[in-house]
């Protein structure tokens, strides 16, 4: 393959996995190089200023974990989401030029086909089906206010978990050495160690 260089890549088109979906679903077809900001800019302006009420994301291969991350921001910033999660295969063709030929030989190309994991993610502000496969419902409110706290108070951005208290045979005890030969006389404190 040292001699071969790829010169295109399609992929399958496939029709969405999901029925009955609105007129106004939103597909956001996430690749590779893809940028996360601006795919979140962009879904939510669709979501929050335009009213849509279904959004799908959706890719293959490498962009599989990019798009789990962008639904998991969707969610985290606007909650109360029902999700359907429907995996499959996707087939990728991509096809490859030989650099080393002849002058006067025919051009040699070589084409592969790939099967690449797929995903395709809808997010609902409407309830979905509860028993299709791959359903979430949306994450519960209740442990979660606007301000980002939970509901004992401590922030969820950092995080942080209180630790138990020391207990006490871990403490570093300070000791009294007794000196016997000391010059200031016998049973003075000679000092404290740490």
């Amino acid at each position: 393959m040292e001699n071969f260089r790829k010169v295109r890549t399609s992929e399958e088109e496939m029709p969405l996995p999901f029925p009955d979906l609105s007129p106004d679903v939103v597909e956001m077809k996430v690749k590779e190089g893809s940028k996360i900001r601006n795919l979140m800019n962009f879904a939510m302006a669709q979501m929050e200023l335009k009213g849509s009420r279904q959004i799908i994301f959706s890719g293959c291969g490498r962009a599989v974990t990019k798009t789990i991350t962008c639904v998991e921001i969707m969610k985290r910033k606007l909650g109360g989401l029902h999700q359907v999660t429907k995996v499959r295969y996707k087939t990728v063709l991509e096809v490859w030029e030989n650099q080393d030929l002849l002058p006067d030989s025919p051009a040699q190309n070589l084409t592969v086909h790939k099967n690449v994991p797929s995903i395709c993610i809808l997010l609902s502000r409407d309830p979905l089906d509860p028993n299709q496969t791959g359903y979430q419902p949306p994450e519960s409110q209740h442990g979660l206010s606007e301000a980002g706290e939970d509901a004992l108070g401590s922030s969820t951005k950092g995080l942080k978990r209180t630790l138990p208290p020391p207990r006490e045979e871990l403490l570093p005890k300070k000791l009294q050495v007794q000196v016997p030969d000391s010059p200031r006389g016998p049973g003075t404190t000679a000092g404290q160690l740490d």
